[in-house]
């Protein structure tokens, strides 16, 4: 029997999301960066970010999106 399991990795980065998604899809074939979201001035004394900071980057490596 056998059983194929696959990985589904979350990668987490304080500050860096977007120039870590730019450097992995830089690296995989049949890859893109998908979508990215960014603080707004609403809600900025809890989330304490700069308007227009990174808040998360989708992206996709060999066709497989990340995160998911």
């Amino acid at each position: 029997m056998h059983i194929a399991q696959r990985i589904a990795p979350c990668l987490w980065f304080d500050n860096q999301a977007e120039e870590a998604a730019k450097f992995y899809t830089g690296i995989f074939k049949n890859s893109k960066i998908v979508e990215t979201s960014r603080y707004g001035e609403v809600g900025r004394d809890v989330h304490r970010r700069p308007p227009g900071s990174v808040m998360t980057v989708a992206f996709e490596l060999e066709g497989r999106r990340l995160p998911r």
